[in-house]
């Protein structure tokens, strides 16, 4: 590791950053392939999210107008058992090895105790990070915090086409797209599905910004409806980022949420679901879907993917520290 640069500014971040802020994360997923691309756009959602305190939560490092890494800190709102903050964060590529993410991390677990602190002092404390198991800097910058590896999500695609499972509506159930009046069905339906693993509930603020947010795609987000008692049963949302269709030339479906309440599982619904979407996606031009899932999830949805043809692209790893 070299001697940090001179002259350098470090701020919290701030909305008018979100131009900076693209072009950084712009750089690191070109090098580092880790999280698709961003418009200046949704950079500026991100850093006007009412969910995070800029002045308390955030940290970047710039060289003139240029940010050369940032952390920021998220915590859960509505945390019941477990307090779990996520702490993110970037370097650029070309300015690593330079002491920057050292101290950006560090920033980012004393963040994360300071909130803790604040919001959720009686539960116990863990502080995450999710980055790809492929670069080879992160891994090192972690487990130099003393952080541990627990959780790995797989970044799986699908062809279309062909590979499209068949699958049917089960019996009783019928399909509805999402709409503003059914959204709290779809969060409603998140969390009973999640929380059987330990996950916390979305509140209605956390909902519109990591969920409905303008990438969220409607004419490829599905419920399934109980015809008998009106119930949702499961759900697909669905979203599209245009700065990745732009470096790509393809329109991905990323199945950003799949849920089935505990009462309806083992009735096909997330089967039928997933092949109703990539249905709606391949007569919709789209050129491929992907999807995200737990790779030692006790609901089998690894091998549940690959039976729906989806192939595994790459890793990501969740790093975990308590207290």
């Amino acid at each position: 590791m070299t001697a940090e640069p001179p002259n350098l500014t470090w701020r919290p971040m701030a909305v008018s950053d979100a131009a900076a802020m693209a072009d950084l994360l712009n750089a690191v997923d070109a090098e580092d392939h880790v999280w698709g691309r961003y418009t200046v756009d949704d950079a500026a959602d991100e850093l006007g999210s009412p969910i995070i305190d800029l002045p308390t939560a955030t940290l970047a490092v710039f060289d003139g107008p240029t940010m050369l890494g940032f952390s920021a800190v998220h915590h859960e709102p509505t945390a019941e058992v477990v307090h779990r903050t996520q702490a993110a964060g970037a370097v650029r590529p070309d300015r690593r090895r330079q002491g920057l993410g050292t101290t950006l991390l560090r920033h980012g677990l004393e963040t994360a105790r300071t909130l803790h602190a604040r919001h959720h002092p009686t539960l116990p404390l863990v502080v995450e990070s999710v980055y790809g198991e492929h670069v080879d800097g992160a891994v090192a910058l972690y487990r130099a915090a003393g952080m541990t590896a627990t959780r790995w999500n797989l970044h799986m695609r699908h062809p279309l086409g062909a590979a499209i499972p068949v699958a049917p509506v089960p019996d009783g159930l019928r399909v509805e797209g999402w709409t503003a009046e059914t959204d709290e069905e779809f969060r409603a339906v998140r969390n009973d599905a999640f929380q059987t693993d330990g996950s916390a509930r979305l509140g209605a603020e956390e909902w519109k910004v990591w969920a409905v947010n303008a990438n969220v795609r409607p004419e490829l987000s599905f419920l399934l409806r109980d015809v008998r008692t009106g119930t949702a049963a499961g759900i697909v949302l669905t979203v599209c980022w245009e700065a990745d269709t732009a470096a790509t030339g393809i329109r991905d479906a990323y199945l950003g949420v799949i849920g089935t309440r505990p009462a309806y599982r083992k009735r096909g619904v997330a089967h039928a679901l997933i092949s109703h979407t990539l249905r709606a996606a391949q007569d919709q031009g789209y050129g491929r879907a992907s999807l995200r899932v737990d790779a030692d999830s006790s609901s089998g949805a690894f091998g549940f993917a690959q039976r729906a043809g989806f192939v595994t692209q790459d890793t990501q790893v969740h790093y975990c520290i308590e207290g």
